[in-house]
């Protein structure tokens, strides 16, 4: 066996070389002739060689003269330094005057001149006499060239000469030496001789001649691979023959009726024959371009630059169908390029056209349904039907929607009145496509059909159409003025109603509508149309969601005196949410203020508020403090989260929050609670914006935490301002950077009215497109005149109601209010009368004087008196029931020291009952 695969492995051998050696067919040459001259391997063999023998030649030239001249300069460097160093040496003046110089300076000279390797160390006096030589014979002697120590003295500094002595090229410096008082004494000459330069060289030769050698080698082995590659790329023709070959190809590639062309591995162009190029319409500087380049079709394009192995691929090519194959030029590896044949084949144009016209329907409605229904609204939606369909299905598009459906509503059986709702395409701005046109379909029109019957009705060719011609010839004589020669028209329905009609036209594509047009068109509408219906659906319960929000928030708030207040409400774009806000005057000239946000959206979440709003109310009727009304209105979530969770099996949970604040305009002072929400900010007269701090309590019907109140005493002319969190928060703005934005606002607006204050707050932080409805109170706070207010405190003695009368009808007197006075000291003898018998001290009374007159007795008691009906013979209880008969409104108020009975008379005189003693029901 192993004798076997051995021979086998042997033959295999043999034939990979006889396959070498054999000749090629079309010169008899062997390859292995094939590095003579006349080939271009040869050729390109020799020319390599010879470029570097000269580079490496060119080296070695260079390498002697940059040495030669860096040993030059180091001698002159060394020369000059040994030089100044040895006549600025210490000792050096001295040494010149001493009586003899040459004993004191030979030896040290001669030391210097061994160690430094030098060849002579030469001092000298100003007359140019030796004192130190290498040769002592020349010590004493006059030194060669005295001229150029005279121009060294006139100098004053050292210099440095070349010069060629008999040891070959030399360098030569002298250094001056000067006396104390810059007499010149004489000088030191240095003189070194370059024999460095020839010993680098000869060092270096070897090293430069075997880096030569090496090089020369591996630039003969890469000459030798390069010419190798080469001689198999040319099998061995000299450039006369492989022009021949190309004359020869060349004749064949553009003799072919089929179009051939070789791109390469980057995408480029390499060759195209005479068939290619007019097949693909390519210009003349086509070759070496990108193929995406060429303006070609993307798949064609695609195709070319790839090396994908196709067999009659049909490509469109300008008003050409081809059939191409392509083939890689590298199948054993390698991405080199790939070559490709065209063929035209433009009979198969007709079947190709009708498969990219099935394909272009099908990718339109695939569009539509990711197109149609973006949003929920009805207009919108209907402009997206026409935005699509034109104008890739038809030239015009037009929507008419039947009036109904635009408000939301659902349109009865019958004859429709339709809107033109949107317009699409060409002719968009063309009167016979006016927006907002109320449409007629009279008789047998195609749209009146298409409403009759409910299906779509094609019109391939108008000037054909007599129903038209009979019915509207205005319209149809109009159509026609614009080139319009088709036309489809399908009804709009969904869930078995009918919507409107959608309309298609086509004016300036040639091809008329045919039956695979119309089965489109009613797919496309058909999509439509429960999109449409989505959105009137949505329309309907959003605007049922925002007519019962409004008309649970209030339209007018109430009359009082204690703040001037402006307000703004902004729903969200998304959808209906719970935000309320309300103004409550309260006995007293009080009044309170209420913010609130209801958790959730839609009908709900209004209905929701709605019934917050009013428990508000009517806890306020109760004149309770801000912790405990809240306290109330927290049980009461909670109640209805527990009712609601129980129908819905556990899956729905209410909650809200809510800010209450109370305002007493005759002291200035303001209790705030809050459950959840957002604290007030409060603006003082003088401009300062603050965020007062109000203990945060969760929200309502989350928990039964105790709810803390906070007081502030508020100057005459500030602004408190009450808000919900989607003024300052949303998915963009955090709650931080939202106060921060709220109180720049506020601080702008400092000297501005409570209207002008909103209309700043809404300019500078409302967003483009609201997602949670926004809420804003501003009230600016009054006082009362302290001439409007009056009080007296009461002794625990029935004596003094006669004196407390008295008071009472002078201080009336004082305010012009003399009518009032018999029910005013009526009622205030019932009140004083039952604090001093029933109550606790202190008994106080006030008056104040607002738009009513208000009569407060206060006692250090918490009980509270109910009004009853006395029988006959009961000697009391008579005195509430006179209070309730002669007051407009009277109550109690429980205070943290006892409680307030209060009773409230109007001044307007068509509010003003004359007073009629009930003398069947008094009793002394």
């Amino acid at each position: 066996m192993t004798r076997f695969f051995s021979r086998s492995g042997d033959r295999a051998e043999k034939d990979a070389r006889i396959r070498l050696d054999a000749p090629h067919p079309s010169t008899g040459r062997r390859p292995g002739s094939l590095l003579r001259w006349r080939s271009v391997a040869g050729q390109v063999l020799v020319l390599q060689l010879a470029l570097v023998v000269l580079l490496i030649a060119a080296t070695l030239v260079t390498l002697v003269l940059q040495a030669r001249s860096q040993s030059t300069a180091d001698a002159r460097h060394r020369s000059l330094a040994l030089a100044e160093a040895f006549a600025n040496s210490p000792g050096m003046v001295t040494a010149l005057k001493s009586h003899d110089p040459t004993a004191v300076l030979q030896p040290r000279a001669e030391e210097v001149r061994k160690r430094s390797g030098v060849d002579a160390v030469v001092v000298y006096n100003a007359k140019g006499i030796r004192y130190t030589h290498p040769d002592p014979s020349l010590i004493g002697k006059h030194i060669i060239g005295p001229e150029r120590f005279v121009k060294a003295e006139l100098a004053g500094r050292s210099q440095t000469a070349s010069f060629t002595a008999t040891q070959g090229p030399s360098v030569l410096s002298d250094a001056p030496v000067f006396d104390t008082d810059g007499s010149f004494l004489g000088g030191v000459s240095v003189a070194i001789t370059v024999q460095n330069v020839n010993a680098v060289v000869e060092r270096q030769l070897p090293v430069l001649f075997s880096s030569a050698g090496a090089v020369l080698a591996l630039s003969a082995g890469g000459a030798a691979l390069v010419s190798r590659r080469l001689r198999r790329q040319t099998h061995g023709l000299g450039p006369a023959e492989m022009t021949r070959m190309y004359e020869h190809h060349d004749a064949v590639l553009h003799a072919i009726r089929e179009g051939v062309v070789i791109i390469g591995g980057d995408g480029r162009l390499l060759l195209a024959n005479d068939e290619a190029r007019h097949l693909l319409e390519l210009s003349a500087d086509a070759e070496g371009r990108h193929v995406t380049e060429l303006g070609l079709d993307p798949g064609t394009a695609e195709l070319l630059a790839s090396d994908h192995l196709v067999s009659d691929e049909v490509h469109l090519a300008a008003d050409r169908l081809l059939a191409v194959s392509a083939r890689p030029t590298a199948p054993y590896g390698g991405r080199t390029g790939s070559v490709a044949t065209l063929r035209d084949t433009t009979e198969l144009r007709a079947l190709v056209g009708k498969a990219e016209v099935a394909r272009e329907r099908l990718k339109l409605l695939y569009d539509a349904s990711v197109r149609i229904g973006t949003t929920l609204d009805v207009t919108r939606t209907a402009e997206e039907l026409t935005e699509l369909a034109a104008p890739r299905f038809a030239d015009t598009v037009t929507v008419d929607l039947a009036e109904p459906v635009l408000r939301g509503d659902e349109p009865v059986s019958g004859e429709l009145e339709l809107r033109r709702t949107a317009v699409g395409g060409a002719h968009r701005d063309e009167p016979v496509f006016a927006l907002g046109e109320l449409i007629l379909c009279p008789g047998s029109t195609p749209h009146a059909r298409a409403l009759e019957t409910g299906k779509g009705v094609l019109e391939p060719d108008l000037r054909n159409s007599s129903t038209w011609r009979t019915q509207e010839p205005d319209l149809l004589r109009r159509l026609l003025d614009r080139g319009t020669h088709g036309l489809v028209t399908v009804p709009l329905h969904a869930r078995g109603v009918t919507l409107g009609l959608a309309t298609f036209y086509r004016s300036e594509h040639p091809e008329p509508f045919e039956e695979d047009d119309l089965a489109v068109a009613e797919e496309l509408v058909a999509r439509a149309a429960v999109c449409i219906d989505n959105a009137r659906r949505y329309t309907r319960e959003h605007t049922m969601a925002v007519t019962l929000q409004r008309s649970l928030l209030p339209r007018d708030l109430p009359e009082q005196e204690a703040v001037e207040v402006a307000h703004r409400y902004l729903p969200a774009q998304a959808g209906v949410r719970g935000d309320w806000f309300d103004v409550i005057p309260l006995p007293g000239a009080r009044v309170a203020l209420v913010v609130g946000d209801v958790v959730g959206h839609g009908l709900h979440a209004a209905a929701t508020m709605g019934r917050l709003r009013t428990a508000v109310h009517n806890f306020s009727a109760l004149d309770l403090p801000p912790d405990e009304l809240l306290a109330h209105l927290d049980d009461l979530v909670t109640r209805t989260d527990l009712a609601q969770a129980a129908e819905d099996e556990g899956e729905s949970v209410t909650g809200a929050t809510c800010l209450y604040a109370v305002y007493d305009p005759a002291s200035g002072h303001c209790t705030v609670a809050r459950a959840g929400h957002p604290g007030p900010a409060l603006v003082h007269p003088d401009g300062t914006v603050v965020f007062p701090e109000v203990p945060a309590s969760p929200p309502l019907g989350v928990g039964h935490l105790p709810i803390e109140t906070s007081e502030l005493e508020l100057a005459e002319g500030s602004r408190l301002v009450l808000y919900t969190n989607g003024l300052v928060e949303s998915r963009d703005l955090d709650i931080g950077t939202g106060l921060d934005l709220l109180r720049t606002a506020l601080s702008e607006a400092a000297a501005t009215s409570p209207e002008e204050t909103c209309q700043a707050v809404f300019a500078t932080m409302l967003p483009a497109h609201p997602s949670d409805d926004i809420a804003l109170l501003v009230a600016r706070t009054r006082l009362l005149d302290p001439a409007q207010v009056a009080d007296w405190e009461v002794p625990l003695d029935p004596a003094a109601v006669a004196h407390v009368r008295a008071a009472c009808t002078r201080q009336l007197e004082e305010w012009g209010l003399d009518e009032v006075s018999f029910t005013t000291e009526l009622i205030l003898s019932e009140l004083v009368t039952n604090a001093i018998r029933y109550g606790a001290e202190p008994v106080r009374v006030r008056l104040l004087h607002d738009q009513a007159l208000i009569c407060e007795v206060s006692d250090g008691s918490s009980t509270s008196p109910h009004l009853r009906r006395a029988a006959t013979t009961d000697e009391g209880g008579r005195g509430l029931f006179l209070v309730s008969r002669f007051a407009q409104r009277w109550g109690t108020r429980h205070t943290p020291r006892g409680k307030v009975i209060w009773a409230e008379q109007s001044l307007a005189d068509e509010q003003r009952e004359a007073p009629v003693p009930l003398l069947d029901d008094l009793s002394w």
